[in-house]
């Protein structure tokens, strides 16, 4: 019979925030499949867990991947975790968790931390609705062509950005966008966590000259709607002239207009006899 996968969350920061059920996962598991396993056994060792760790990242994924498989149709359990937060979120446990289900492996959620929600949370900013973006690809073409698919995205948005990749990414924001507001949120429950709330346009002023330390989450303004075009007197009588050219008469369609578009039935009824006039 298969083993499980324990798709388990890890600190995203603060080894404190690490759940009793996620310690149970790693203590039951047969082994530990770890972005960085140099990261994991920082964690273990604060909880005293010793169990074998294997490497699984963006540039093995597909042969460690593949090898994992086989200890859990063998009958071993394992428990994925990524440095900081929720496998497979912008990361390639996704890969393993459809492999499994392609096997028929049982995989299981062990929630933790995620940095996006935890960022969204104490940003300010509208959390109703909200689009989860990653991180922007480092080819232009990739990365303008994912901005220009957002430009009327009205959600909330949320980016994952590096600190030295910062200003470029405010900057193409910037330019995307325009001038909205954003949240720039760092270090998220360790000792410098802040949040900064400003605009697009200042925060590429604040980051152009200088590269900041730590991780950061950017919350930014969805696009606003788009104002409605005025409706001008003669709209209005072309409002009736279509009601008129239904068969109503010109008083009923002046009415029927005055109705819809706010304008005084008098007014229109006055400017339908000048153009019959005119016409």
């Amino acid at each position: 019979m298969p083993g499980i996968l324990y798709v388990v969350g890890t600190p995203i920061g603060n080894l404190g925030d690490f759940s009793p059920r996620g310690l149970s996962a790693l203590e039951t598991c047969d082994f530990i499949a770890a972005e960085d396993t140099r990261v994991t056994l920082k964690l273990l060792n604060r909880y005293g867990v010793k169990k074998p760790l294997v490497s699984y990242f963006e540039h093995n994924r597909r042969e460690r991947g593949e090898e994992i498989i086989a200890r859990l149709l063998s009958g071993e359990s394992c428990a994925l975790v990524t440095d900081a937060g929720m496998p497979a979120v912008s990361d390639p446990g996704e890969e393993l968790v459809a492999a499994c289900h392609d096997h028929g492996i049982r995989v299981e959620s062990v929630p933790g931390p995620c940095a996006f929600a935890a960022a969204l949370s104490v940003s300010g900013m509208p959390a109703g609705r909200f689009t989860f973006e990653g991180f922007l690809s480092v080819n232009r073409r990739s990365r303008r062509e994912h901005l220009d698919s957002l430009l009327t995205e009205r959600r909330t948005m949320i980016f994952y950005e590096a600190p030295h990749k910062l200003a470029s990414t405010l900057r193409d924001l910037h330019e995307a966008f325009g001038d909205r507001r954003i949240a720039l949120v760092k270090e998220l429950t360790k000792i410098h966590e802040t949040v900064t709330r400003t605009t697009l346009s200042e925060a590429a002023g604040m980051f152009a000259e200088q590269t900041p330390k730590g991780e950061f989450v950017l919350i930014v303004e969805g696009a606003c709607l788009p104002k409605p075009e005025p409706v001008t007197l003669e709209a209005a009588a072309e409002t009736a002239r279509g009601y008129m050219a239904d068969g109503m008469s010109v008083s009923d369609a002046a009415k029927a207009a005055a109705k819809e578009t706010g304008f005084k039935k008098a007014d229109i009824y006055k400017l339908l006899c000048e153009i019959s006039e005119k016409g």
